[in-house]
């Protein structure tokens, strides 16, 4: 072996062998954190919201398919299925849970208190039970919260302003949501101050909407004002074609209301919710605690009005509502 001793040799291959385990380890595949994403409607229904969360978390690095993956789980309107769908996510043993409303969170919440857990748009994370402060969350859920019962109010004053001789209102709610039931204790104030009528229509599922439809027919009032509730979310095209069908005038506070023929929405941007959420995944990723990330609240709102719905109810929108929505169907 010329040039090198045996001897040098022999501690050359040693050190080359010994090296061997490191280097079969440095070739290892990263693990790729798996997100678990729980939803109380459907894909078509929540297709921009999670287009806005896939968006946030690119935006941060994150690509799903390449560093990040996502494990998607629907219950398609019905809160029944929730629970198993939260198990189903916790035995896969994802290294976090996202979700989108309030719901959903807490069948999660029930399901684990270990996983992190991210919503994207609760309805007040402390009376629902999902955090101890805002400040502070406590537990392993944080996110953001859509919280703004007010809004129900402005809803109403933005019917009044289109439609100037409204005095009653027929609302769509349940009583056996926590928000829903908040919204229409928040709606009472702002419907006397207008000098409005309210009609409680309860509804606590979809198959109960032919029979609310009957009755609100019946209630020869003068609008329809849908207040938070996954069953609504989940029917929206429905609501939006009964109004329709009897000259009602109508609102919700989702966009996708104003354009599936309601007559407007407004309330908080929910993709921008979504989008903001990925800060959280991102960070719990890379180690942070959900106890100790604060909540959120919505910072961006908008306002939507099909003026094409407006054309077919004879109603003439005023020019400065037109100037201040963020987009008017036509």
């Amino acid at each position: 072996m010329p040039g090198m001793r045996r001897r040098d040799f022999v501690a050359l291959l040693g050190g080359s062998v010994a090296a061997w385990p490191l280097a079969a380890r440095a070739q290892q595949p990263t693990k790729i954190p798996r997100v678990g994403l729980l939803s109380t409607f459907s894909p078509s229904e929540t297709r921009p919201w999670h287009q806005a969360l896939r968006q946030g978390l690119r935006d941060l690095g994150w690509v799903e398919g390449e560093n990040i993956s996502i494990e998607y789980r629907y219950a398609e309107g019905r809160l029944d299925r929730l629970p198993g769908l939260a198990s189903d996510l916790v035995r896969l043993q994802v290294d976090l849970i996202f979700t989108d409303t309030t719901s959903p969170a807490l069948a999660v919440k029930y399901a684990t208190r270990t996983i992190p857990v991210v919503v994207a748009s609760a309805s007040d994370f402390v009376e629902s039970g999902l955090a101890q402060s805002v400040a502070r969350p406590g537990g392993n859920i944080t996110g953001l919260d859509q919280i703004a019962p007010e809004l129900g109010g402005k809803r109403l004053e933005l019917l009044k302003e289109i439609v100037p001789k409204l005095s009653s209102v027929v609302a769509l709610w349940n009583p056996q949501n926590k928000t829903s039931t908040r919204n229409w204790n928040e709606l009472q104030d702002p419907a006397r101050q207008l000098g409005l009528l309210l009609h409680s229509l309860e509804v606590r599922n979809a198959d109960e909407l032919d029979k609310a439809f009957e009755v609100a027919s019946g209630a020869r009032a003068d609008a329809l004002a849908i207040l938070p509730e996954p069953v609504f979310v989940a029917n929206l095209k429905r609501i939006a074609d009964f109004a329709a069908k009897n000259h009602l005038p109508s609102t919700f506070h989702l966009r996708e209301f104003a354009d599936a023929g309601g007559l407007l929405a407004y309330g908080p941007d929910r993709s921008d919710l979504f989008r903001r959420a990925a800060a959280y995944v991102d960070k719990i990723l890379k180690g942070a605690k959900p106890a100790d990330l604060p909540i959120q609240l919505p910072t961006k709102f908008e306002l939507v009005i099909n003026l094409k719905t407006a054309k077919a109810l004879g109603l003439t929108v005023p020019d400065k509502l037109l100037a201040a929505a963020e987009e008017v169907i036509e």
